[in-house]
């Protein structure tokens, strides 16, 4: 399952950073689980695991995000 940026987290031209991952690649995570911190100018926002599996982060922290993006996955574990 892709994880993603929710939308409407700025403006629609807006973008943030990906600041932290929480877990390494092939951690185990539980749906719900804060696994990431996305940046923007004013504010942060965590992004939580959408279903149990191992993650696999996709995007190097400090790499620009929008909302809607994918930035990891969620594999059965």
């Amino acid at each position: 399952m892709d994880v993603l940026v929710p939308t409407g987290l700025w403006d629609e031209d807006g973008v943030g950073v990906l600041s932290t991952w929480f877990f390494d690649d092939g951690d185990p995570v539980q749906q719900g689980t804060v696994i990431a911190e996305v940046m923007s100018e004013k504010v942060s926002f965590e992004i939580v695991a959408p279903c149990d599996g191992m993650l696999r982060p996709l995007l190097a922290i400090e790499t620009e995000v929008a909302g809607g993006q994918v930035i990891g996955r969620i594999e059965p574990a």
